[in-house]
């Protein structure tokens, strides 16, 4: 069965010239439906623009003169998602195609929603509606024929970002178009042309995104965090005034210096942070993936607030003591804003408080125990994905390997692995004795054995040898006597 990707032979450099895609069999059984009762069927969308980028186009999504009801009549399977607006779901083949009805809208006092919907007579009055050009092409479903009307593969051939029409009208149509234009241009590579950059920036327009819901914001993002150099989307957000809208506490961090004579730094803390979180997209490790680079994009936010000066021999030397714990702070209330999960928000907050660790080689193994406890087993690779993050914004290069910062950083996982090994007690759970255990020997549930519990774990961390229930049971009366002063 040929995949949707499965086009007749093309690259990028002539798109332009593309006038016909293979059909995959799937949807070519769905257009003999449509057709078979009198009615268009076509692609569009996403999977054409992914097409004709020579990629796979994943979600399919169709549009149709056939009117929602009568869609519902044809198939077996319809799932009223947006009605009310044309659409519905079609559930076929194990896959569930979006079908909206050719429609023309009018009025978007909310920013999102057209006021009004009317049905539309043709495919190109259909791709009127659409936001950039190389998502208002179309290919029909019984042969194939692409319909492009406004240019679409030549932006796609040039690698340009486009509204369909006048910027500033696509924009008012919808306050976040301005935040997925910035999203495809980091996603696809893509240059925004000229009009539709300096509309990104238009106070009508701004106003307009001011008003989307923050998840809506949220999710675009996070989508543009996780290409390949997502700096490029934070500088656009960032100089159309949309990143001070959602994130106003990353303003600060423009031109506020960190080089000094040490050579630590060589950019202000907002181009720091930037290149760090283009370094998180290059760890070639597992690690999860979202929460590194949301912790790269926050982990120096607090800088700013920081921020000190002394003067030490003649030169000026910058500080920024407790800034992590600022940098926490702040990330909550920027992730609790946006309205992020919570653990998602937990896990990203932890990364930040953790990410200035200080490892020696004089570590002690129960020191590296401690650090493995305090950190978490599970968060450990992402805080070595978020340390070469941190070092590759340092200079917007990753770490040079052999460097004396790369040998510790070798060093300590090393040392972590051998104490994972070790079968070391890194929990509570990883202790000898329980809690039933406790009740056994005479020590009561509560207060009293939590505080014995931590004890225990405390001795065990230091002298693992320690960790039998044969020594851990007299330990733990010994501490019960001495608690509650028993004779």
């Amino acid at each position: 069965m040929p995949a949707i990707g499965n086009t007749i032979g093309h690259t990028i450099g002539t798109v332009a010239a593309l006038s016909k895609i293979r059909i995959p069999d799937e949807l070519v059984r769905v257009n003999r439906i449509f057709s078979k009762n009198g009615f268009k069927a076509y692609l569009v969308g996403g999977a054409v623009r992914d097409i004709c980028l020579g990629r796979e186009g994943h979600d399919w999504d169709l549009a149709t003169d056939a009117r929602p009801e009568q869609v519902m009549q044809l198939f077996h399977s319809v799932i009223p998602t947006g009605i009310a607006h044309g659409t519905v779901t079609i559930r076929i083949f194990g896959r569930e195609l979006e079908t909206t009805t050719f429609r023309a809208e009018a009025g978007y006092s909310d920013g999102r929603h057209p006021d009004s919907v009317s049905y539309a007579k043709t495919i190109e009055e259909d791709l009127s509606r659409r936001d950039f050009t190389m998502n208002a092409i179309a290919a029909d479903l019984a042969d194939g024929s692409i319909v492009d009307p406004y240019g679409g593969r030549e932006d796609i051939r040039a690698r340009i970002i486009r509204t369909v029409g006048s910027p500033l009208e696509r924009f008012s149509e919808d306050g976040l178009r301005p935040v997925r234009a910035i999203r495809f241009a980091a996603q696809l590579g893509f240059t925004i042309e000229e009009n539709t950059l300096r509309a990104l920036s238009d106070p009508a327009v701004l106003k307009k995104t001011a008003g989307i819901s923050v998840e809506r914001f949220r999710d675009e993002w996070c989508k543009a965090l996780l290409t390949d150099q997502p700096s490029r989307a934070l500088r656009l957000l960032e100089a159309s005034g949309i990143l001070q809208i959602f994130i106003p506490e990353f303003t600060p961090c423009r031109n506020c210096t960190q080089a000094d004579a040490r050579g630590f730094h060589e950019f202000d803390v907002a181009d720091h942070i930037f290149y760090a979180v283009d370094g998180s997209r290059t760890p070639d490790f597992p690690h999860d993936e979202l929460a590194v680079t949301l912790a790269a994009f926050y982990h120096d936010i607090g800088k700013p607030e920081a921020r000190t000066c002394e003067h030490v021999q003649g030169n000026e030397i910058i500080h920024f003591h407790g800034h992590e714990g600022i940098s926490e702070q702040k990330a909550r209330t920027s992730m609790m804003r946006l309205k992020f999960p919570k653990d998602t928000i937990t896990k990203v907050c932890h990364l930040v408080k953790e990410h200035m660790f200080h490892y020696e080689e004089n570590w002690s193994d129960a020191a590296v125990r401690r650090f493995i406890i305090r950190i978490g087993r599970e968060n450990l690779d992402d805080l070595i994905a978020l340390r070469l993050s941190d070092t590759y914004g340092q200079h917007n290069r990753p770490l040079l390997i052999g460097s004396p910062a790369f040998k510790l950083l070798i060093e300590l996982q090393d040392r972590i692995q051998q104490v994972q090994e070790a079968a070391a007690a890194l929990s509570l759970k990883d202790l000898a004795v329980t809690g039933n255990d406790l009740i056994a020997a005479g020590i009561p549930a509560g207060k009293a054995m939590g505080a014995i519990l931590r004890e225990l774990f405390e001795t065990v961390t230091d002298s693992p040898e320690m960790n039998t229930k044969e020594k851990l049971l007299p330990l733990a009366g010994a501490i019960y006597k001495k608690l509650f002063q028993l004779p």
